[in-house]
């Protein structure tokens, strides 16, 4: 009999109707279409307008989605996980905001954070829920307002960021698909490099952190670039020798949308050619928790039972990591 695994049964994917673009930064800062484009590859991002908007409401309607698709009730579901940086509230859990929305009423949840990284270690810790024969239907969600964040007089990081939301289902598959493998890792000497300097326990909100403009984020580019292009590549490269798997092997890599440079050397580290490699920064930026699964939402159509799919990240804290999939289903 086959070891039971956690498979991705549905896909949900979600973001805001509001599209700004790089012509449009031209007009708040002081920047360029090519300048942010040869640096980064982003056009433009998609950013959540309206009052009291927040992440919640951009997951509830990409779960939405996953139930109507996979023709499953609410009810039905065990767990749900919401990987963010951008809750709605420091409490309750966004996961649990999204399940009152949603109507998961049997489900409990909760919320996971560490940086562009919570999505892939949501998956991996919702994937023992099923492996262990505890739950049959667990949701992982990846979802991040990160306009709420972003101080759009420093060039540097608000032109990476958009807004948006992903969710997977998983539940058990004895087949032999599902997910196979993960490496995670992190270092916390990496959070002089990226952070939020306050809001938290350490410095909490106060009229001098407001007014000097301590709860967005602060980003060393360079440092993050370097460590980002050289851990999210060696640690998808590992976990291909992990489980000997050639170039040949894969069918998609799913790359953290961060910068165009770090998913192309990823990809050249696994000898994948560019068709092999799901890009859409282009078109959302970093939506940072929603990249991966927002990549399985556009190209689900594209992918077919059995196929070998590598997911890769690199985060603020340091975090990065990778996860070996076989999918389990056609997508068409």
């Amino acid at each position: 009999m086959q070891k039971i695994r956690a498979a991705i049964t549905a896909v949900g994917g979600y973001v805001p109707d509001y599209v700004l673009t790089n012509a449009e930064l031209e007009t708040i800062i002081e920047t360029t279409d090519e300048w942010i484009t040869s640096r980064t590859g982003i056009k433009e991002r998609h950013i959540q307008k309206g009052e009291g908007l927040g992440t919640s409401d951009m997951a509830t309607e990409a779960v939405k989605q996953l139930l109507q698709k996979r023709g499953i009730d609410p009810m039905e579901i065990d767990l749900v996980i919401c990987a963010t940086t951008t809750p709605d509230m420091q409490f309750p859990a966004t996961a649990n905001i999204i399940s009152d929305k949603v109507g998961m009423k049997n489900a409990f949840g909760y919320d996971v954070n560490a940086a562009c990284c919570s999505f892939l270690y949501s998956l991996t810790t919702g994937a023992q829920f099923i492996e262990t024969g505890l739950y049959k239907k667990v949701i992982i969600i990846g979802a991040d307002k990160m306009s709420s964040i972003m101080n759009y007089e420093d060039r540097t990081t608000c032109i990476i960021f958009g807004d948006g939301a992903g969710a997977v289902l998983l539940e058990p598959n004895d087949e032999g698909n599902g997910l196979m493998d993960s490496i995670l890792r992190s270092d916390g000497a990496g959070r002089a490099f990226l952070h939020q300097k306050a809001g938290g326990s350490v410095k909490p909100a106060t009229i001098e952190t407001v007014m000097n403009k301590e709860h967005y984020v602060y980003q060393e580019g360079q440092t993050v670039f370097k460590f980002a292009v050289k851990n999210m590549a060696d640690v998808s490269a590992e976990i291909m020798e992990r489980n000997n798997l050639t170039s040949d092997d894969i069918a998609w890599l799913v790359p953290h949308q961060a910068n165009l440079r770090i998913i192309s050397a990823t990809g050249e580290r696994m000898g994948l050619p560019a068709e092999k490699v799901m890009i859409n920064i282009q078109k959302y930026g970093n939506t940072t928790n929603g990249t991966l699964p927002l990549c399985l939402w556009e190209w689900e159509s594209q992918l077919k039972k059995g196929d070998n799919l590598i997911l890769a990240a690199f985060g603020g804290g340091f975090t990065w990591g990778a996860t070996y999939i076989k999918w389990a289903y056609d997508g068409k």
